[in-house]
């Protein structure tokens, strides 16, 4: 059984997230233990929950110690399968961290699957829904993974309730060699609310065009008004993604209580500009969601980015734990180049 130290680095739940799914794609049993020691309300909170128990559905696995904040828990996998699947948070717990999960688990296994997950769909400190459709999805399949995901509702803090449904059919990972972002095509994005003023999407929208400059193509953002059924509680995001001819880069955010609309849009446009400026191939978001499917598509990928961020650190030193592979950095002025090979 392969011991992780779930303080380890960054310490929060993407490591127990990909542990998981590393140890369900290689057949490894786990402990993780100090299950995100360093955060304000330490051990497993619903999502990650939701997160363990839907990777140990899909791959019939052993869980001992699954309990709301537990701090240590037992997994031995069994063999991955298809088919139809569906999971609930049960609170406003993030879709997308769920699917963080998920989608390198069923991409790798090389069969189809129709996996419907309710619960928080743009909430705070998680990549909201369309980031994760018009940024993540768009590389992936660059990589040969035929993955699709449709909105059935939007929810949001504190209530969920959103639903979201991905299919994947079988194929084959590919390795990504990213070595510049190629010519800026155009800039796109989606301001939305729930329940709210409409004024609230268009301050958003505006301030992060208003921020994002003049570029030599065209940059719009279209704003969506949800009413009645197609969102549960009141929310909101704003992700904007910039299109060039070898990659996608992407900035977002979910709206909270008192954060101005401005103020949002500004952050948004300010990093989504950064890494175009700084001719980064993934920004920064992207760079450690996207290791793992590097590290199983085999053969040698490399990109480049604007930050080294910890959770890149964290997720580099997980991944080695289980998969025969090696990760090197180097500096290249503004950027960081990551680079993955067999080892």
């Amino acid at each position: 059984m392969l011991d992780i130290d779930g303080s380890y680095g960054t310490g929060g739940g993407q490591l127990v997230r990909n542990a998981v799914a590393l140890a369900a794609l290689t057949g490894t049993a786990i402990r993780i233990r100090s299950i995100r020691a360093k955060r304000d309300k330490p051990g497993l909170a619903p999502q990650h929950l939701t997160a363990v128990r839907a990777v140990g559905e899909i791959c019939g696995g052993r869980i001992e110690g699954l309990t709301l904040r537990s701090n240590e828990i037992e997994f031995g996998p069994g063999p991955v399968r298809g088919g139809r699947f569906a999971f609930d948070v049960g609170t406003a717990g993030s879709v997308t961290l769920v699917l963080q999960a998920l989608l390198p688990l069923m991409v790798a296994a090389r069969a189809g699957f129709q996996v419907e997950v309710a619960g928080g769909t743009d909430v705070r400190a998680a990549p909201p829904l369309d980031y994760l459709r018009e940024v993540l999805l768009p590389i992936i399949a660059r990589m040969g993974a035929d993955v699709r995901l449709a909105t059935r509702r939007r929810g949001y803090f504190p209530r969920g309730g959103g639903v979201v449904e991905v299919t994947l059919a079988p194929g084959v990972l590919r390795p990504l060699r990213l070595e510049a972002p190629g010519r800026l095509l155009r800039v796109d994005g989606l301001a939305h609310v729930a329940h709210l003023p409409a004024h609230i999407a268009e301050r958003m929208r505006s301030s992060a065009l208003g921020r994002l400059g003049a570029r030599a193509v065209p940059a719009a953002c279209d704003t969506a008004i949800l009413q009645g059924e197609e969102a549960i509680g009141q929310g909101g995001a704003l992700v904007m993604w910039a299109r060039c001819e070898h990659t996608v880069l992407g900035a977002g955010r979910a709206a909270e209580r008192r954060l101005r609309a401005e103020a949002l849009g500004e952050t948004v446009g300010a990093e989504l500009a950064a890494d175009l400026d700084a001719q980064a191939s993934l920004d920064a978001h992207a760079a450690d969601q996207m290791l793992v499917y590097l590290a199983l598509a085999g053969g040698e990928s490399t990109f480049t980015t604007r930050e080294l961020t910890d959770h890149v650190r964290t997720a580099m030193w997980l991944i080695e734990q289980f998969l025969p592979v090696r990760f090197a950095t180097s500096r290249e002025g503004p950027l960081t180049r990551i680079g993955v090979s067999p080892r």
